[in-house]
């Protein structure tokens, strides 16, 4: 029984030394581990205000962005009202125009005043749905020339007297060369 006592005795001494020396190296960097977790508490607290410097970054620039986007939103609104509100006042023109043409030619067929303007309509909305600037401006420019080609039709027609059966021959001419 003795090896048995003498082998519990070394590893109850064994333990001893063991947790001596866990002592002694706790002791001897208790400084060194103070500091880290006071170096570990300084770092979370400064990203903390890190993030918090962040996060109202954040904010303000979600902020910003949800102002110039409502400023662009009503801006957009503004212009899409003003443009149906050109669009029906040019749809009127186009409407007084049919009637100018039905009263000047009375022995026009109504179907070819409709052809008149529904040409018109039709130059009308290519310029209005056009996307480049510059295709937007031609589409404008035929609908002037259109236009301003009816008018002259129609004022030839009443200064040489409204002879019977002339027709808006230079009007009907632009259609026919679309």
């Amino acid at each position: 029984m003795s090896v048995f006592k003498n082998w519990v005795l070394n590893l109850v001494n064994l333990f001893h030394i063991v947790k001596k020396e866990n002592l002694d190296w706790q002791e001897a960097n208790q400084d060194q581990g103070a500091r880290l977790r006071h170096t570990r508490v300084l770092a979370e607290k400064a990203l903390e205000a890190d993030l918090k410097k962040r996060s109202e970054q954040l904010a303000h620039e979600i902020a910003l962005l949800k102002t110039r986007h409502d400023a662009e939103l009503a801006m957009f609104k503004v212009k899409c009202k003003q443009d149906i509100k050109d669009y029906k006042q040019y749809l009127d023109s186009l409407d007084q125009l049919k009637a100018s043409i039905r009263a000047s030619y009375t022995h026009l067929p109504e179907a070819v005043a409709f052809t008149i303007h529904h040409h018109a309509k039709h130059l009308l909305n290519q310029m209005w749905e056009a996307e480049d600037f510059e295709e937007k401006m031609q589409h404008e420019m035929r609908l002037i020339k259109f236009m301003t080609t009816v008018h002259e039709d129609a004022r030839l027609h009443l200064e040489e007297g409204a002879a019977a059966g002339k027709m808006p021959e230079k009007t009907l001419r632009l259609i026919q060369d679309r």
